[in-house]
């Protein structure tokens, strides 16, 4: 199962893939959205949180449910960690954040 970890610099966050023993970076995808040139970021609703969104939705999901999913994601998960310190989302909690937003749409998918 994977996790994602971000761990904050001073310009923008630097996040990882976890699985298992392995590591690796996160792509930013902005080839689907380039919300953030500049890179991740978390903690408020902007366009580094939203770039974040959408790659790890894009990571663990495919491209499609990432970006019918990406910015509601965003506003449950992403705005809400800590500003400036770092954190882990594991998988898990992930999907459990996207069944919650799509029970509150209406089972949309």
């Amino acid at each position: 199962m994977k996790s994602y970890e971000g761990t904050p610099s001073e310009i923008a966050g630097k996040v990882e893939v976890v699985e298992g023993l392995r590591r690796r970076p996160l792509r930013p995808r902005t080839d689907l959205r380039n919300h953030s040139p500049t890179g991740f970021n978390w903690g408020y609703g902007g366009s580094g949180p939203a770039q974040l969104a959408l790659a790890i939705l894009a990571d663990l999901l495919g491209t499609e449910e990432a970006l019918a999913w990406y910015q509601p994601f965003k506003w449950r998960a992403i705005a809400n960690l800590e500003q400036g310190q770092p954190w882990s989302l594991s998988e898990q909690q992930i999907r459990d954040v996207l069944l919650v937003l799509k029970a509150e749409a209406g089972g949309a998918s």
